[in-house]
């Protein structure tokens, strides 16, 4: 058996969604039974586990499920643990800045999901704090690892665009308002005073996708709207959705690529998947999804011809080629908790900290304003 450097991890909020579903089971559960995250040396890293949550009888079932035996209701009690390195927080948003903050200060590296503050100046004292106490952090970053993303990236470091122009981002999906059938997504999402929100969801995310992809966000101009006013929550009973459920943007990038961005909880969908991008540039344009992606280089194009009068003779999308895989993409969560593991254990690179998840919520503060005022808001160069 290969020699295991011990990683102790408390996880707090394992017993919500994402929690459970994409960091218990799908990445820290899945590390322990490939049987770690393996070392240059050929030594491995063990994740070992305890849970957090504020359900004694829900951890024990989780626990017990997955043959489990260390959970607490209390993270005083995680985190005064000499055995726990790392703090990784799923709780909603507004619960994150104590409990992040009591990590720090208990000296544990921190990971946690996004976005890491409901504000740019919480995100900030964050940021600070963990670099302050010289304890590691970052936040999840996991779009960039989904296989469509992927080998848009490939296109991209491969030159196929040339100058690349523009991109056309399309997320989102119709979540049912709860009356007459279960929604898919928490009430909280839809309830600002409880950190809901589209721009707030999904605006980190575009962060870091475009900064990763091809370049960072210069500015931002932003509609923000709640197109369905009244939901049912888990029990059935109505409330004012008082979050936004959609947002359309224009993103200028730092390379002068303009991005326009159209995120919506209240849309049917009419397209492959539920998150497209569509890239032009010079020399190629590109559609990438959640796992695929498709080409046309600048040799395939065809030559329309403006003519209503008759049926389009070009089955255009019969002309674009698919990007192959050439590889097995794991999950992302997974890849990332063992990139995280490895910057702890090792030193290893590390490309989303805090301060890059501060300019997640520096982007959707900016796309909050600019709703407000009704203007182009440029973002600045964040230091800490």
């Amino acid at each position: 058996m290969a020699e295991r450097i011990t990683v102790g991890i408390a996880l707090n909020g394992v017993t919500g969604r994402m929690g459970y579903r994409q960091h218990l089971v799908r990445s820290l559960l899945a590390i322990r039974e490939q049987g770690g995250v393996e070392r240059a040396d050929g030594s491995v890293i063990w994740p070992e586990l305890t849970l957090v949550g504020r359900s004694a009888d829900k951890l024990a079932e989780i626990a017990g499920r997955h043959g489990l035996d260390k959970y607490t209701t209390s993270l005083d009690e995680a985190l005064g643990d000499d055995k726990i390195d790392v703090y990784f927080d799923a709780l909603t948003t507004q619960h994150r800045l104590a409990a992040v903050n009591s990590a720090i200060k208990a000296g544990k590296h921190v990971y946690t999901e996004k976005p890491i503050a409901t504000n740019l100046d919480d995100a900030l004292s964050l940021a600070r704090a963990a670099r302050d106490a010289g304890v590691k952090n970052g936040a999840v970053a996991d779009k960039l690892y989904l296989p469509g993303l992927r080998k848009l990236k490939r296109l991209v470091d491969s030159g196929f665009f040339g100058r690349v122009l523009s991109v056309r981002g399309e997320f989102g999906y119709w979540v049912f308002e709860g009356d007459w059938q279960e929604a898919q997504r928490p009430s909280w999402n839809y309830r600002a005073e409880d950190g809901g929100g589209m721009v707030l969801d999904m605006f980190p995310h575009w962060s870091y996708v475009f900064e990763e992809t091809f370049d960072k966000v210069k500015s931002v101009s932003a509609h923000v709207t709640t197109h369905i006013p009244e939901r049912f929550d888990e029990q059935g009973k109505a409330y004012a959705a008082t979050a936004d459920d959609a947002a359309y943007a224009i993103f200028e990038l730092q390379d002068g690529t303009v991005v326009q961005m159209n995120s919506s909880w209240a849309t049917r969908v009419d397209r492959e998947e539920l998150v497209e991008f569509h890239v032009d540039g010079t020399e190629g344009s590109a559609i990438a999804g959640l796992r695929k992606a498709r080409a046309q280089h600048r040799a395939h194009t065809p030559k329309p011809v403006w003519n209503p009068d008759i049926d389009q003779p070009i089955p255009f999308r019969q002309q674009w080629h698919e990007v192959p895989d050439n590889e097995v993409f794991d999950n992302g969560f997974k890849i990332q908790w063992e990139e995280f593991l490895r910057h702890v254990v090792d030193d290893e690179p590390w490309h989303h900290d805090f301060l890059a998840a501060a300019r997640g919520v520096q982007l959707a503060e900016a796309g909050y304003r600019s709703a407000r005022e009704g203007r182009r808001i440029e973002l600045e160069d964040l230091v800490l």
